[in-house]
């Protein structure tokens, strides 16, 4: 049993910081270059056998899709905040139960951010159950919490599924379903009345006109966000380079039309020590109702939905610790609204981990 004599070994650290270079080419629109830092780490302590607390720190403002910090203001000090308080009851063999601020528990197969952002942490209460070959996850979560707030709507949403070996090929697959209710709701982040504030979502004006026909009022959402996934993925070896490729497809219920989006991509090799490489690519597609735009990628297309086009990317190992890569967008965004253009971004990273 743990006792007070030994409560350094029941305390794991962790972190990671990113140096970031981005060189973003909208159609239409003069270039822009910036500069930027990520900075995270996480403290989690064991406070008995079977529960663990833990509590992190990150860069960033409130975006809830980004720990990101420009760099800038003449060398200003930047912001550092709340990124994960939680705790972590494992309840039976197998079966984890979250409450407060933590990690995604949803499966994201290849790692990819089709429906949501790899930086998100949700807020509110999980469970994540895995034994032998099955696999259950559950998040309800509280996109506004304050019963003083006109939209406090609970989410909710669940993934169960399947993981197991055929001959050298693993392969795991699953179905999910989520319920965001949003319809006649304004954001909960961002400016209600500048529509991109809603990312890619359509909202409407009192009387159903356009967002922002009206500039300086306010607007809300159209659409639920009822969706339902259906995800997969598979690695094996190609000679001496581990393989990857996965499939993600989502639909929402709610709208007639611009209701999907779907993913299908692949990894090849890993950087996890010196010399060691990885190339990543995924063609994405993200109709404008398909999924909650707030949650989604924040840098594919610039964020949100509506968009759609291929994501590459290289990285390198330097040794266990330090990777440098490369990333490169070529999206076509605002496709809703018949004023197609394209999206290019470029992103240099080096990025060094510690634990």
């Amino acid at each position: 049993p743990a006792t007070d004599e030994n409560w350094s070994d029941r305390i794991k650290l962790d972190g990671d910081f990113r140096y970031r270079y981005e060189r973003i080419d909208p159609e239409g629109s003069d270039t822009r270059r910036r500069n930027r830092i990520r900075a995270r780490t996480n403290i989690k302590a064991e406070v008995s056998d079977n529960i663990d607390v833990g509590f992190g720190l990150a860069t960033g403002g409130e975006d809830p899709v980004s720990t990101n910090q420009t760099l800038g203001g003449g060398g200003s000090s930047k912001g550092v905040v709340l990124n994960l308080a939680y705790v972590d009851w494992e309840a039976t063999e197998g079966l984890h139960l979250f409450g407060g601020k933590f990690k995604n528990p949803l499966t994201r197969v290849g790692g990819q951010p089709l429906t949501w952002d790899g930086d998100w942490t949700p807020e509110g209460l999980a469970f994540k159950y895995k034994r032998n070959w099955f696999f259950a996850n559950a998040l309800g979560t509280f996109l506004e919490s304050d019963s003083r707030s006109s939209n406090d709507n609970f989410s909710w949403g669940g993934q169960f599924g399947g993981s197991g070996t055929i001959g050298n090929t693993k392969i795991t697959a699953g179905l999910g379903y989520y319920s965001i209710p949003t319809q006649g709701e304004s954001t909960t982040f961002g400016d209600p009345s500048d529509p991109g504030d809603f990312y890619g979502n359509t909202a409407v004006e009192a009387g159903g006109l356009a967002c922002g026909t009206n500039p300086g009022t306010d607007c809300v959402y159209l659409y639920d966000y009822e969706l339902t996934q259906v995800f997969a993925e598979a690695s094996f070896d190609v000679g001496e380079w581990p393989m990857l490729v996965f499939f993600d497809y989502v639909n929402n219920s709610d709208p007639s039309e611009n209701d999907t989006g779907w993913t299908i991509g692949t990894k090849i090799g890993q950087a996890k020590d010196r010399g060691q490489m990885q190339f990543t690519y995924y063609y994405a597609d993200k109709e404008a109702d398909s999924m909650l735009g707030l949650l989604t990628d924040s840098d594919f297309g610039g964020g949100g939905t509506d968009s759609k086009g291929h994501w590459l990317q290289f990285n390198v190992g330097v040794n266990k610790r330090w990777t440098i890569g490369a990333q490169y967008f070529i999206n076509q965004v605002d496709l809703a609204s018949g004023s197609k253009s394209d999206y290019n971004r470029l992103m240099i990273d080096m990025q060094w981990k510690w634990k």
